[in-house]
């Protein structure tokens, strides 16, 4: 009889990530400024209202913009918990409501000043961005807005797929989740917050591309690691784990080893990608440093904020940290999930990388120079 998993171990990831972890001096008061200005907006009943004030998100964007002034860090902050926001709401709205969310914060994001409505998401996107634009530059602007509609798509999808009950192929999943991850509009406020705005050919060159994909898997497959308890107690498979759990057939401890492998190897890949960055002159080289330096504080700031934030391991944060053993959660119906995957299948881990490798190099495609006026979200 095979045996439910009821626990996992962590891969340790804090020893190998080498970044010192800095922290905006104006973090604290900010961030609980900006979580009064959502909660102004947003009509959370109390046990909502509980997590989103364990969430934490002010912290994160103090570890993540720790040189930016106070008035650049608050619309950062107003920013982050806003887009977590979006998040949960969209993991609760079908495609139906996903495109109408969608529609309403892009565009108060296209006219901040002139769009009119009375829904809680486009009041609050109408605010942030209206104070965004006072000194953001217009390229870093033009692309927030773009990587915004690469979000709301990529969510639309999820939404699909969640109501059919797809388990997206692992290259799919790929694809989807680095703009579900939300890290593209995340980077361009790194423009925002240092005050530069890089050309489009530095922003387009390979070696930056690299640089942004290495980082946005970091995050995001340490996301997905971080995550998965409480993703499979509700049953959600939008998760690196579930997908090669239920795709490629190996055991839970096998798919976190693996992820957890993964995102090792996206810092190793950051070290030596920033040392082939080219010159583009020293004024743009010094904006390039600040935006590598920039990506740099995602990988160390999202990492240790994982275990601060009660978003994932709740109040044991610190000794999940310390231990990295991970007890699964009972699921909503209220039985241990069974694993997809019942035992170890190590010698499909190659043909994993491979797919893997190929979706690296098909990372710098995905950035169409869309506009979400053009586009059907569809």
């Amino acid at each position: 009889m095979r045996r439910t998993p009821r626990r996992f171990v962590l891969p340790d990831l804090v020893s190998h990530c080498p970044y010192l972890r800095r922290s905006n001096s104006d973090g604290v008061p900010v961030a609980r400024a900006s979580e009064s200005w959502l909660l102004s907006e947003a009509n959370f009943a109390p046990e909502r209202q509980t997590a989103f004030l364990g969430l934490r998100a002010g912290e994160l964007t103090a570890a993540c913009y720790p040189d930016a002034d106070a008035d650049h860090l608050q619309v950062a902050s107003d920013f982050m918990n806003f887009l977590f926001t979006l998040d949960d709401w969209s993991d609760e709205f079908n495609a139906e409501d996903t495109h109408g969310l969608a529609g309403c914060v892009m565009r108060a994001l296209g006219d901040p000043l002139g769009f009119e409505t009375d829904k809680a998401a486009g009041k609050l996107a109408k605010s942030f961005f209206a104070r965004y634009l006072r000194t953001a530059g217009p390229k870093c602007t033009r692309r927030f807005i773009d990587t915004m509609y690469l979000f709301f798509r990529a969510v639309a999808q999820q939404a699909q797929d969640r109501a059919r009950g797809d388990i997206s192929s692992l290259e799919e999943y790929i694809a989807l989740r680095w703009d579900t991850s939300g890290c593209k509009p995340c980077f361009a406020l790194i423009e925002y917050a240092a005050g530069i705005d890089l050309p489009d050919e530095v922003i387009s060159h390979p070696m930056i591309r690299a640089l942004e994909e290495a980082t946005n898997s970091f995050v995001t497959w340490s996301n997905d690691i971080f995550s998965y308890n409480v993703e499979q107690a509700r049953r959600d498979s939008h998760n690196m784990i579930a997908v090669i759990m239920y795709r490629h057939g190996l055991s839970l401890q096998d798919a976190v080893n693996f992820v957890g492998d993964l995102c090792r190897a996206s810092i190793d890949r950051f070290e030596q990608d920033r040392r082939l960055v080219p010159s583009w002159g020293p004024k743009i080289d010094r904006d390039v440093a600040v935006y590598v330096e920039g990506l740099q504080n995602w990988i160390v700031g999202s990492l240790h904020w994982s275990f601060e934030s009660t978003r994932y391991f709740g109040q044991e944060g610190a000794s999940i940290k310390k231990h990295r053993v991970v007890k699964l959660l009972p699921t909503h119906d209220g039985h241990l999930r069974s694993a997809h995957g019942t035992r170890s299948h190590c010698r499909r881990w190659p043909r994993l990388v491979r797919l893997l490798s190929n979706s690296r190099r098909a990372f710098s495609s995905m950035q169409p120079p869309c506009r979400p006026s053009s586009l059907p979200l569809s």
